[in-house]
């Protein structure tokens, strides 16, 4: 039985602190990818309010104050509601949120290259541990605004920052991982088209809500210009302006796809979608400029827009499964994929905005989501219904006046004449073989009987060589019996060959003349 040798003290030594190290230096990986992702994206709103401090007119720049203004603005680019004297701040800007979301997905996947990760299952320390830290982040930031102006509630803040970087940190880690490929296996081919066809009407239809913005934006130009002179008369505070418009930017993409697709949106009392318009007071923020100022008659046009997005979707499904209801189902699930989007996308975009005129900015979450649903599902539909896929011909449509009727004797007899055709044939080869080898007057039982001869004389060279095999040697003369006896035989067999006879213990030739029944029939 085997027996474990001890190791010597130095090699043990020698792996342990290697193990120790490796431990160590995940550790330390882990703890950089998450802190690091934590204190870039505070510098960088604390460097991008140092900057509109700075250009500001009358502006008192100071490193306590910027440092200490980044805490709500950190939060807010996590999208955690903040808490004024006046109300509640719900309606945040999206892009700080963005670049969030970005700087912790690239900590997360250079983590993951650094530690050579490469399953589902070792995702989890990434994900956990920037997570966890943006969320312990987020807590204690929100307590230490507890006698500021500007709050936050911690249980908010602890888990809205720890979701928002978790969902991050996945994004990162979806390739690297192979999380998307765990998660794509999973679906069936025809729910993989269809969710591939969702992700891309869901971006059509944002780039369909940009064109509009962009669109409005330009055709009122001129308010646009109006509102940049009314909100201050120095450079600095036109630069925050523009930085304001930028970081709302997204929510005003998403409300223009709200638009497109018929929900619509509202601030405060005023109400704006293609089909019903509410005047009322909006903010003096250029980015309002693309706001319609009234009703006009061909509004309801633009929801177009979504139908064709729809049709595109049930034309990248046609070729999705053979049968229309196959592709009726990638359909429903594209259509089910933008309902969702659509409605996380709303529901950010929106929120409270203080107590003022303007509250609350509402991008109708749950209508968009009905609404984003039909618009794929039914133009959709209808093109993946009817359109048959590229790869599968159309049935061929036979003239029944043009073929011939088919008679079953005509036909089948003149098959069974070419059948016997190649039988006699073939017989006729194999009679031929066999006259060339054996005589023509031998039939069946003749062949059996010299084949069993044959079998009989194999039988019994085997069993000859065996006996010669268990025989004992016997050494004459100081020589080897065997070699005695193979002279023997070989001066035996040679004499043998010079008289004409078989040598002994030779196959016998298959002669015919060797049986006399045989032989008369040869003759």
């Amino acid at each position: 039985m085997p027996v474990l040798q001890p190791m010597p003290h130095g090699i043990a030594e020698s792996v342990r602190t290697t193990t120790e190290l490796s431990r160590a230096e995940r550790a330390r990986v882990l703890g950089l990818a998450a802190a690091g992702s934590v204190l870039l994206s505070y510098a960088a709103i604390a460097a991008l309010l140092a900057l509109v401090a700075s250009t500001a007119a009358q502006g008192r720049f100071s490193l306590a104050g910027v440092l200490a203004g980044a805490i709500p603005g950190w939060l807010a680019a996590h999208h955690v509601p903040l808490r004024l004297d006046g109300g509640q701040l719900g309606a945040l800007p999206l892009l700080p949120m963005a670049i969030v979301l970005l700087l912790a997905a690239r900590a997360a996947a250079r983590a993951a290259r650094r530690l050579h990760l490469d399953q589902p299952v070792q995702a989890r320390p990434v994900v956990f541990a920037i997570a966890g830290t943006h969320a312990a982040a987020g807590g204690l930031l929100a307590l230490m605004l507890a006698d500021a102006p500007v709050k936050a509630t911690p249980a908010v803040a602890f888990f809205g920052c720890g979701a928002v970087a978790g969902l991050a940190a996945t994004l990162g880690l979806a390739r690297r991982c192979g999380l998307l490929r765990a998660a794509l296996d999973r679906l069936d081919p025809v729910a993989l088209r269809g969710l591939i066809a969702g992700v891309l009407g869901l971006f059509a239809l944002l780039a369909a809500g940009a064109a509009i913005v962009a669109v409005s934006l330009l055709s009122s130009w001129s308010t646009t210009r109006t509102l940049f002179a009314a909100a201050g008369p120095t450079m600095g505070v036109e630069f925050g302006v523009w930085l304001l418009c930028l970081g709302y930017l997204p929510n005003a993409v998403i409300a223009g796809m709200s638009f497109l697709a018929g929900s619509g949106l509202s601030i405060g009392h005023a109400t704006i979608s293609p089909l019903e318009f509410v005047g009322g007071s909006v903010p003096a923020v250029p980015l309002m400029a693309a706001l319609p100022t009234r009703h006009v008659g061909w509004l309801p046009v633009v929801l177009v827009l979504p139908a064709l997005v729809g049709g595109l979707v049930g034309w990248s499904c046609r070729s999705a499964a053979v049968t229309p209801v196959g592709r009726l189902r990638a359909v429903l699930v594209a259509a089910v994929v933008v309902a969702g989007g659509g409605l996380v996308l709303a529901a950010l975009a929106g929120g409270r905005l203080g107590a003022g005129p303007f509250d609350p900015v509402t991008v109708p979450a749950g209508l968009f989501a009905v609404l984003g649903f039909c618009w794929i599902a039914v133009p959709g539909g209808l093109v993946a219904w009817f359109v048959r896929p590229r790869d599968v011909p159309a049935p061929v449509e036979v003239d029944e006046s043009d073929v011939d009727e088919f008679d079953a004797d005509e036909d089948l007899a003149g098959d069974d004449e070419e059948l016997e055709a190649f039988e006699d044939d073939l017989i006729g080869q194999f009679d031929d073989e066999f006259a060339e080898e054996f005589p023509a007057d031998w039939d069946a039982e003749d062949l059996i009987v010299l084949d069993e001869e044959s079998d009989a004389e194999e039988s019994a060279e085997e069993s000859a060589v065996g006996e010669s095999a268990n025989e004992e040697p016997v050494a004459e003369d100081g020589g080897s019996g065997f070699a005695g006896r193979s002279a023997d035989s070989a001066v035996d067999a040679a004499d043998a060959e010079e008289a004409g006879e078989s040598p002994a213990g030779a196959r016998t030739e298959r002669d015919p003349a060797a049986r006399p029944d045989l032989a008369d029939k040869s003759d």
